[in-house]
């Protein structure tokens, strides 16, 4: 496993444990109990025609978990390098409940570019 996988597997890692804390107590989702800090939410807006195929990892030979209609709207929590799909290796990961990476080939920005992971 590369050095690279591992980092992005372990920024997954914490990215999933702070949204869950953040959504498993009342609590912890007040500003003043984390600081006032949460990290952004960047959107992006789909743009493959039939459908842009999210994975589970940043590759385009890991399992799709799900699919996102042409001209969605999806938040993305960061950005990190990837497979290569036409000339774009950046990926990112979304977080609308199922934590899934998609081609930024295939999601034009909405705003901010995302930070990376």
């Amino acid at each position: 496993m590369s050095v690279r996988t591992v980092s992005t597997r372990v920024g997954i890692a914490v990215a999933a444990a702070a949204t869950l804390a953040a959504t498993a107590s009342p609590a912890l989702a007040d500003d003043s109990a984390v600081g006032g800090h949460h990290p952004p939410v960047y959107k992006g807006r789909v743009t493959a025609k039939s459908g842009l195929l999210l994975r589970d990892a940043p590759t385009r030979g890991s399992r799709v978990v799900r699919v996102e209609p042409y001209h969605a709207i999806v938040p993305i929590y960061c950005k990190t390098s990837g497979d290569n799909v036409g000339g774009n290796h950046l990926w990112y990961l979304l977080t609308d409940g199922t934590w899934a990476w998609g081609s930024a080939k295939y999601i034009d920005n909405i705003g901010r570019a995302p930070r990376w992971c």
